[in-house]
């Protein structure tokens, strides 16, 4: 581990309960395929910013998911919102103790965000994030097909990403952002075996899952993260949108199911930039931190999530990606090599 990670931070101010996942930014050729996606399909609500920017809402906040014009078919940044001033000084000391640059941002390129001001800095993997404490809010009305998603102090949702480097994602996320583990999942699926691991930040099982491929380290994905999760607030609101999206032709990547560790039902539907977007329902919360136990459960599903539009060729483009990452060194955060 690095010495950076080694400081003792018993004496400082614990953020669990005071982070949360706040929005994501995506850069896309395919501007008019999301508003489709996201209006049509999965039922958010959607406003045209200019010519050039696509920013979407599920509630009071002005951005939530914010699609760019730009080339990289993939998310290029995650903004978290930290719970006032107190919690943002601790976490840029933590960051700049560990001698990583954090650059504040304001103004226009703010805004875009729907926040007044940020912070900006290399997370794992090179994914930019970004740490804001004051959204922008709108008091107008929700246009949506969709009659809710639940936020609030829990956030957006969550996100999961896949990494060569598992522990020094962990480390990162334990050590900086206070994290801590829920529960572990292993299953094997596409002839490898996965380990996931859970990270909450709030009452909301887990706000960052981190899967790792088991012995050799590969990495099968093209982009930043496997899925954004949103979570509805009716079963109905799941169920229809599996309907629409499906209606509409988008790739079902596991269809309705039920996880073990969480208890949500969901199902998982391919972006049009090619990451997934997991709509679930009903997952526990943690609210009793003192009895909480992590748990160890094997198999991602209890039921259901049935890989509807898992192809051959699908399956032959993973094996080449995950083969060709072995050439690469991933990015970490503060963990030397």
């Amino acid at each position: 581990m690095n010495a950076r990670f080694a400081t003792d931070t018993a004496a400082d101010q614990d953020l669990f309960g005071q982070i949360s996942l706040g929005y994501l930014v995506i850069e896309s050729r395919r501007l008019a395929e999301w508003q489709r996606f996201a209006v049509e399909g999965l039922g958010l609500h959607a406003d045209s910013v200019e010519h050039d920017t696509l920013a979407l809402r599920i509630d009071s906040h002005r951005r939530r998911l914010v699609v760019r014009e730009g080339p990289a078919e993939d998310v290029v940044a995650i903004g978290w919102q930290l719970q006032g001033d107190a919690a943002l000084q601790e976490m840029l000391g933590r960051l700049r103790g560990a001698g990583m640059p954090v650059r504040e941002v304001g103004g226009a390129k703010a805004n875009g965000r729907g926040v007044e001001r940020y912070w900006e800095f290399e997370g794992p993997k090179r994914l930019r994030f970004e740490l804001f404490t004051a959204p922008l809010l709108s008091s107008a009305p929700l246009r949506m097909k969709a009659s809710g998603f639940v936020t609030g102090e829990m956030g957006l949702g969550h996100f999961a990403m896949t990494t060569r480097e598992p522990e020094a994602a962990l480390a990162f996320f334990r050590r900086i952002f206070d994290a801590r583990l829920s529960d572990t999942i292993e299953d094997r699926l596409n002839g490898v075996t996965l380990e996931l691991s859970f990270l909450r930040l709030n009452e909301r099982h887990h706000s960052v899952a981190i899967a790792a491929t088991r012995g050799k380290r590969m990495n099968p994905l093209r982009t930043a993260i496997h899925h954004l999760n949103l979570q509805a607030r009716s079963l109905e609101d799941v169920t229809e949108a599996y309907r629409r999206t499906r209606g509409m032709g988008h790739a079902i990547a596991s269809a309705i199911g039920q996880h073990p560790n969480d208890r949500e039902l969901s199902f998982y539907v391919a972006t049009p930039s090619g990451f997934e977007i997991e709509i679930g329902w009903n997952p526990i919360l943690v609210t009793d931190e003192a009895a909480w136990q992590p748990a160890h459960y094997r198999g991602i599903s209890l039921w259901g999530h049935f890989p509807e539009s898992l192809t051959v060729a699908s399956r032959l483009g993973q094996m080449g990606r995950g083969l060709a990452s072995l050439a690469r060194k991933e990015h970490t955060v503060g963990v030397t090599t």
